[in-house]
């Protein structure tokens, strides 16, 4: 997980792909997969910088990250 001031991230282990997924549910979409949960978490950040950047050059809205206990379940 990032800082309370960021975006949340997830990584979990996905049987099916045989490897780890990481993802921001805040950021639809916005996942990426690796052999071991470090790497998933540094694709994910690439994937997050693109998605961002995305977002700002097509003037749609970036969700603001959620508090800590609005992400609990």
């Amino acid at each position: 997980m990032t800082q309370a001031k960021d975006h949340h991230i997830e990584i979990f282990y996905s049987k099916d792909d045989e490897g780890w997924i990481a993802e921001i549910p805040e950021l639809k979409f916005c996942s990426a997969f690796g052999k071991t949960p470090q790497a998933a978490l540094a694709e994910v950040l690439v994937a997050k910088e693109v998605w961002l950047e995305a977002a700002k050059s097509n003037r749609k809205e970036i969700p603001k990250p959620l508090a800590r206990a609005k992400r609990a379940i």
